[in-house]
């Protein structure tokens, strides 16, 4: 869901999945990483789907306001913070983006998310430390922006 951002749209996205890992079973090596495997082929998928979207639609990715689904459970304060995370995660480039996302919400090591990018380690490495400047500098403006109003 963290790529769709829409639980419908992540179904779809999971079962289109299946489907093309099915149809290339053969590409599987037997003994890696099945996950790592299926995540690649997920990617894939993912911006195929968004490269035709784009052609169909003209439109890039969805609005930051539709980042955090309604969930009742959660507190409203965790949902705020979660949707302001999302939102400037939203607004790095799709290179950063995801790089952000295998590392540190999917928990790849540097070198599994280089190798279902199919970039080197040192691209992932660069691609992080990019987004961790251009984050953190978001939020010192953030913070920045709250003191001048007390």
């Amino acid at each position: 869901m963290v790529l769709s951002r829409n639980r419908d749209v992540a179904e779809e996205l999971v079962q289109s999945t299946c489907v093309r890992a099915l149809e290339r079973s053969a590409q599987y090596t037997p003994g890696t990483r099945i996950d790592r495997w299926l995540f690649s082929v997920l990617h894939s998928v993912w911006i195929n789907e968004l490269r035709a979207q784009r052609v169909r639609l003209g439109q890039g990715f969805v609005d930051s306001d539709e980042l955090v689904a309604a969930d009742q459970q959660q507190h409203d304060e965790q949902r705020q913070q979660y949707a302001k995370v999302m939102q400037r995660v939203s607004q790095l480039p799709e290179a950063q983006r995801n790089a952000v996302f295998l590392v540190y919400v999917e928990g790849f090591t540097y070198q599994e998310a280089a190798d279902t990018l199919a970039v080197p380690i040192g691209t992932i490495m660069s691609r992080l430390a990019a987004a961790r400047t251009t984050l953190a500098s978001a939020a010192t403006l953030r913070l920045a922006g709250q003191e001048k109003r007390l």
